[in-house]
């Protein structure tokens, strides 16, 4: 293959993540290439007002906010480039990746901050009403929706979980579930069905999200009858998973059974010397701006360290 360039520090994926190891990498003279992917700024561009960011007060719009992370990036001296990675090859040092299945570049490291999806049931108004009192993320949104009621979608831990959150906030919880039973743990269906406000719909899924501009009620069809009956509400939240954004690095990059890369506990470092990961495409417990800004710092420092000491070594050799 001809490489058509070579560099210090490659970040793929953008984000608060990829862009705050844009930020360190910079600041500390690493000169960074950051490629932003399909989503640049990844899942906050399809988030309205975020409240619970340090250093904005006011709040901020999602994508506004993600602007200002590439434009203090760029303004640290990062490279930011439209385009994404579609091969890898971590086999040999320096590392080698493709980009827009056209060139191959080199890079001494590398940081992945390629992020994860949300899973949507992928109706019509589900789509035309995200960010309008549509949501995959209850601690994010919930509060805008404080004493008022809502639903969310979801058998699992996290669907509990973030069920028990908004009833802490809103009047009413309605809970749908598709059958008569839930995976979740014991102890968290326990907590859920002893919520004085949460009312779980079994064998119950979501027929349609009813509103025209923002979320007005929801429409449930039971499963077993197809018996339909509408709920007036303010807010739709889905809890049926995420899926990680790694399948690049399948087979390459040791992940778990949901395929979030495994990083060595307190650090970012993967299983590949040389190889980072930062944000949600690791971390499938927080998933929050601030926490995945936190880990780009830390594969940015990491990076550092790796290529403080890959350069000693080669001044001795």
């Amino acid at each position: 293959m001809e490489i058509s360039e070579k560099m210090h520090c490659l970040i793929i994926g953008s984000g608060p993540a990829g862009y705050t190891a844009a930020i360190y990498a910079a600041r500390a003279g690493m000169n960074p290439v950051l490629y932003q992917g399909l989503q640049p700024g990844g899942q906050l561009t399809i988030t309205t007002d975020v409240e619970n960011f340090p250093g904005y007060p006011e709040g901020i719009m999602g994508p506004q906010m993600m602007v200002d992370f590439e434009t203090q990036a760029k303004k640290m001296g990062a490279d930011i480039r439209w385009g994404m990675a579609t091969k890898v090859d971590f086999s040999t040092k320096p590392f080698k990746i493709e980009i827009d299945e056209e060139k191959w570049i080199e890079a001494d490291s590398v940081i992945i901050a390629t992020g994860a999806s949300a899973k949507w049931l992928g109706l019509e108004s589900e789509e035309r009403l995200n960010g309008y009192g549509v949501s995959a993320c209850a601690v994010c949104d919930g509060f805008f929706f404080k004493g008022l009621e809502v639903a969310i979608v979801g058998a699992g831990d996290t669907a509990c979980e973030e069920a028990l959150y908004l009833a802490k906030l809103c009047s009413k919880v309605h809970m749908l579930i598709r059958r008569d039973e839930m995976r979740a743990s014991k102890v968290m269906q326990q907590r859920v069905l002893s919520a004085t406000n949460i009312e779980v719909h079994w064998n119950s899924e979501t027929a349609e999200i009813l509103g025209d501009k923002k979320v007005s009620g929801l429409r449930i069809r039971n499963t077993q009858n197809g018996s339909e009956k509408e709920i007036p509400l303010s807010a739709f939240f889905v809890a049926i998973g995420h899926k990680p954004n790694s399948d690049l690095f399948t087979g390459i990059i040791d992940m778990d059974s949901e395929g979030y890369i495994i990083t060595k506990p307190g650090t970012s470092k993967t299983n590949i010397e040389g190889v980072f990961a930062c944000g949600d495409v690791q971390d499938k417990t927080y998933r929050q701006a601030v926490t995945a800004a936190g880990s780009g710092c830390m594969a940015a420092l990491d990076a550092e360290r790796y290529l403080g000491a890959l350069a000693f070594q080669q001044a001795q050799s």
